[in-house]
């Protein structure tokens, strides 16, 4: 498995492991000593979870599954898979930072912090999706022997 697969699955798992920690204290909060959480506490539960977790872990294995483009074809670019992962990972994490220090404090100059970071998570995902698109084919092989 290529080093950046690795990172893009090792990447997830962080994020899914703190993703499952805010969930509990969101659930604890609410359940055991009555206090609602914020909602900037649930959306970055929910980021962690879905763009964290979730899309980071598909991106990986799709980057990784998905038939090889032929060595002339210019249109997949591999420092772009590579930009991709860190633009995903810094916004997911900036938006998640941001918004539970916001939730928690109810700092407003966090809030453009939140707003960068979903901004990152857009243009990383739009970027995988201009990278990724051309590997969307079915692979080249031989055709089936004639009977």
């Amino acid at each position: 498995m290529p080093p950046l697969i690795r990172r893009y699955i090792k990447t997830s798992f962080v994020f899914l492991v703190a993703g499952l920690l805010l969930g509990g204290y969101i659930v604890v909060s609410e359940l055991v000593l009555g206090a609602w959480p914020a909602r900037l506490l649930v959306t970055a539960h929910a980021h962690l979870l879905l763009v964290g977790f979730m899309l980071m872990l598909v991106m990986g294995v799709a980057t990784w599954m998905f038939p090889r483009p032929a060595r002339d074809d210019p249109r997949y670019r591999p420092a772009l898979a590579e930009a991709v992962y860190w633009v995903m990972t810094l916004g997911t994490a900036v938006r998640a930072a941001a918004e539970v220090g916001a939730g928690l404090t109810g700092a407003p100059a966090l809030r453009p912090l939140v707003a960068a970071g979903g901004l990152a998570q857009l243009a990383g995902a739009g970027l995988f999706v201009v990278n990724m698109w051309w590997r969307v084919r079915m692979p080249a092989v031989a055709p089936p022997p004639a009977r």
